[in-house]
């Protein structure tokens, strides 16, 4: 009895410790499910957003052509705040998420101009647009002229055709008398490509971006203000690239013509005689 007095003090210490590795054991996993929980609520939240993102794309909220974001379906995280921020600021920048247009309604000034240059610019591109070297079309941006490149370009170069040429003089005799200002971005498939003169997609949709921008202020006086390149490679595809005919497609110059800059009145230039090759 007296032995087994002893040691029971011994044997409680024991038991103690015991439980005391079992709380531990325990708050270690609560921790990890609530880290894992955590987790996958963050998940739900980067695929809710990523989905309200698609709803607005096809809306028209967010333009979907020449500057649609491309979206990761299979890994919309992170999706902390600073990462958001991060994430506008940045394609803020490129111009991959424009706002819409200050004057977007119906019957706006803007939205009046850019209908009347569209029809000025399919009646002067008839011929080209009949062929399918350009194609002309709004978005929420404002108008797109989209010059494809068996018309303009020889494959894997930046130079543009002589041929094409009479076309291009014809797009900036009709834009060199308004003050909209102009971005041209390049685009390709999603072949890669590797030449003596480029070593990838994204420096020839680049090359091709800002040698029509030196094309427009040297040859036709265009004020450098006016224009921005950029080059986006195969990223924003405008057809499929599983056939010969989208990729086709998907290999052009787009011009997209922003809308008009505010002037004061009196001040738009009006009778202005088209432009002439320099």
């Amino acid at each position: 009895m007296r032995r087994r007095r002893k040691s029971r003090p011994h044997a409680n210490h024991e038991r103690w410790l015991v439980s005391y590795a079992d709380f531990i054991t325990l708050l270690f996993a609560f921790f990890v499910v609530l880290y894992a929980s955590s987790q996958v609520d963050q998940r739900k939240v980067g695929k809710l957003a990523l989905a309200i993102q698609v709803a607005f794309q096809e809306m028209g909220v967010f333009p979907a052509s020449t500057t649609e974001i491309p979206l990761n379906l299979n890994e919309p995280m992170p999706f902390s705040t600073v990462q958001s921020i991060e994430n506008v600021e940045r394609t803020s920048e490129l111009g991959h998420i424009a706002s819409a247009p200050t004057n977007s309604l119906a019957g706006s000034s803007d939205d009046n101009d850019l209908a009347t240059l569209q029809s000025e610019l399919q009646q002067a591109l008839h011929g080209e647009i009949a062929s399918h070297r350009i194609s002309l079309h709004r978005q929420t941006e404002g108008l797109v002229v989209s010059l494809r490149e068996f018309g303009f370009f020889d494959s894997g170069s930046a130079s543009i055709k002589a041929g094409a040429l009479p076309a291009l003089d014809r797009i900036a005799s009709i834009l060199a008398i308004r003050t909209c200002n102009l971005r041209i971005e390049g685009h390709t498939d999603n072949i890669p490509i590797h030449t003596a003169q480029m070593a990838s997609n994204w420096e020839l949709s680049t090359g091709r971006a800002t040698e029509l921008v030196r094309q427009l202020i040297v040859r036709y006086g265009f004020p450098p203000e006016r224009l921005s390149a950029a080059g986006y490679a195969q990223y924003h595809p405008v057809a499929s690239n599983v056939t010969a005919q989208g990729r086709a497609q998907n290999r052009r110059v787009d011009i997209v013509i922003l809308p008009f800059q505010a002037v004061a009145e009196g001040e738009r230039p009006t009778n202005v005689t088209p432009v002439t090759p320099k």
